[in-house]
């Protein structure tokens, strides 16, 4: 009998869809075993924190998924069912584990709006002008607060006064290289300026609707204040001494420092910069590494099955 009249149980490859869909539960599992440690770590934490503070946090967690939905629907023109574009948002948050800064997000987020009829064009102006319009909210929250509350972040500890001179040519160096680099690499150039033009040309199409220009700056400032929020009320929950309105500078601080850092879903960077930012406001370091390890476990860890498993669904049903 030839090997090929032998009936197949299984077909000879998974359909690509299949495949896509069993990739946030491989996902999942991936991240748990690599950061397992720091995973049973923050939920050691959660056991000894106050509950009413940590229901507040994951409340202001779930809030953040919702200021998502807005914002999106305020960066573009074109209505978008609003169930679907909430579970989107939901279902993101698993996928910006798998690409670096963001970019797991925005490709579910594009995909969305292309099965919903938006053409890629505007769909890839949309993506831009979310993305200016919440780096511009964060940045000026964090401006705006450091001037209100300026000893909020005492670097003196962790900064030594020696040290400020050579950060700040440091820094300098930085800006300058950036600057030359983009005024002399053509394609850094024509690669920003196209970011920047897509965006500015999608928000003058959005700010001819007053509704959408609400939705767009509304979402984009209620986002990280939700995000600090729930950061603040951890910070509560684990008996932080520091207060809450310098939890929020800490967490912008740390957010848009690490922004810079390409690290998928920001696993590591993010628990550094926080740990940093909240010592440097003046918490002890052993309670400021618990109260960000329990912020983590609750706003990545916990959402992070069912968040892969609405992408799955997603996906199956072919709404993304």
């Amino acid at each position: 009998m030839s090997c090929d009249s032998i009936p197949r149980r299984f077909p000879r490859r998974l359909p690509v869809r299949q495949i896509l869909c069993l990739l946030p539960l491989a996902l999942v599992a991936v991240v748990a075993v690599r950061h397992r440690s720091v995973l049973a770590e923050g939920f050691g934490h959660l056991t000894s924190a106050k509950w009413p503070w940590l229901l507040a946090a994951a409340a202001a967690t779930c809030l953040t998924w919702v200021a998502a939905a807005v914002t999106r629907q305020g960066a573009v023109v074109q209505r978008l069912p609003r169930r679907r574009l909430l579970a989107t948002q939901f279902a993101a948050g698993a996928a910006n584990h798998l690409l670096p800064t963001g970019l797991g997000a925005s490709a579910v987020n594009l995909r969305f709006m292309t099965v919903c009829g938006v053409p890629l064009a505007r769909s890839s102006s949309a993506l831009a002008l979310y993305m200016l319009a919440e780096s511009v909210a964060r940045v000026g929250l964090l401006l705006a607060l450091l001037i209100a509350f300026p000893d909020a972040l005492s670097t003196g500890e962790l900064l030594p006064d020696a040290a400020v001179g050579p950060l700040l040519l440091a820094v300098g160096g930085v800006v300058c290289v950036a600057m030359a680099v983009l005024l002399l690499v053509r394609r850094v150039r024509t690669a920003v300026f196209a970011f920047l033009r897509t965006a500015l040309g999608e928000a003058r199409s959005v700010h001819t609707r007053p509704a959408r220009a609400l939705a767009l700056w509304g979402g984009s400032f209620s986002f990280p204040l939700l995000q600090a929020s729930a950061f603040a009320a951890v910070g509560q929950a684990m008996g932080l001494p520091v207060p809450p309105l310098h939890m929020v500078v800490a967490y912008l601080a740390a957010t848009v420092a690490v922004a810079l850092v390409p690290t998928p879903g920001g696993i590591g960077s993010v628990e550094a910069a926080l740990i940093v930012a909240l010592v440097a406001a003046g918490g002890p370091a052993a309670v400021a590494t618990a109260v960000v390890l329990t912020y983590r476990v609750i706003t990545v860890w916990l959402p992070l099955l069912p968040g892969a498993l609405t992408l799955g669904a997603l996906l199956r049903l072919k709404m993304i």
